[in-house]
């Protein structure tokens, strides 16, 4: 296997033993298929962030553990690569730990696993249950700081949370949904992808409680634990849209757009409305087809910019802790749609 780098930093950024990689590389047998794919892609992981490696200045290695869809965790790895560099002269390293389904309990056997192998810090997208707080806790006592991304644990002892105001991006799509639908009768779908994230449950509360306000008399068709997938979407929206014949607008919380279009295209129904979160690949294309309306949307650069000014903050390498306040909320629709960090201009999927 072609590589360019030290077994030892190999073996660092795999999470295995030094022999471990010495077996994969020269392809000797004895090794599991996925610990085989584990060292392949840390020599990726190392590819994507050589430039780090030149750098000089106090070194972190970070451990990224999500559980998300591979949509989104995607814009997060991109993210932290195209921020690394800016983080000079410390040098962050980053391990990946990512899954679109993650039972807790393995979850949690991952986050023990990182405490026993010992990291600088963790950053957190995970379910907010007890289970998770007492591994954050076991992490704390081995003086691991962790950081929770995009949706929090409150009741742990996670050194910051990192992402937007969720309940307040709910209520910002309930006031997009009430003006455009001004003189539009129906009601409104609400979707999410699991009712164990902090993040959806604050967005959903967010818009109810907005929408009560605006727009009382407006009706509202919740389908909760969609699991975000496309395929699951599509088949939960129908349902939804045989029993409600006027369901006029959609909230997409959790993920799945392509298959909430496909639903009401096969339905033959017209969506008034539908605003989603996040700027994806999926999302950047239907907002410029006119499928979607808005997305609610983050700078996931300053996200884990301030995360790593956490992590430093715990361990002395910056003057006093870091306070990471919440990022800021963007609107977007197709005619201020960010550009694309390599083409410069917007992305036609």
């Amino acid at each position: 296997m072609p590589h360019r780098y030290p077994v030892r930093e190999i073996a660092r950024q795999a999470g295995v033993s030094e022999a471990t990689v010495d077996r994969v590389l020269h392809e000797r047998p004895g090794v599991r298929e996925g610990t085989v794919l584990q060292v392949r892609q840390a020599i990726a992981d190392l590819d994507r962030q050589r430039t780090q490696l030149r750098l000089s200045g106090r070194r972190f290695m970070v451990d990224l553990v999500m559980d998300t869809p591979k949509r989104f965790s995607a814009l997060v790895r991109a993210a932290w690569e195209q921020e690394l560099p800016n983080l000079r002269p410390a040098v962050f390293r980053v391990r990946h730990h990512l899954r679109e389904t993650w039972p807790v309990d393995e979850l949690v056997d991952q986050l023990d696993d990182i405490g026993r192998r010992g990291s600088s810090g963790v950053i957190l997208k995970a379910p907010d249950t007890r289970e998770v707080a007492d591994a954050i806790a076991r992490l704390t006592a081995r003086r691991i700081p962790v950081v929770t991304l995009v949706t929090d644990v409150p009741m742990s002892t996670r050194i910051a949370y990192v992402g937007m105001d969720n309940r307040a991006a709910g209520a910002t799509a309930a006031h997009l949904v009430c003006q455009w639908l001004r003189h539009v009768d129906g009601q409104v779908l609400v979707i999410t992808s699991s009712e164990r994230f902090r993040g959806e449950e604050e967005r959903e509360m967010g818009f109810r409680s907005t929408m009560r306000a605006l727009d009382p008399r407006r009706g509202i068709v919740d389908i909760p634990e969609s699991d975000g997938f496309d395929a699951t979407c599509r088949t939960l929206v129908g349902r939804a849209l045989a029993d409600h014949p006027d369901l006029v607008a959609v909230y997409s919380i959790g993920g799945g757009n392509n298959g909430i279009v496909d639903a009401f295209t096969s339905a033959n129904r017209c969506c008034e409305v539908f605003i989603g979160h996040d700027l994806g690949d999926a999302n950047r294309s239907l907002l410029l087809s006119g499928h979607m309306t808005a997305v609610i949307h983050h700078d996931l650069r300053a996200d884990v910019r301030h995360a790593a000014q956490s992590i430093m903050g715990f361990h002395g390498a910056i003057p006093a802790p870091h306070r990471p306040g919440t990022s800021e909320i963007a609107v977007v629709t197709p005619y201020n749609l960010p550009v694309d960090d390599l083409t410069r201009s917007p992305r036609v999927i």
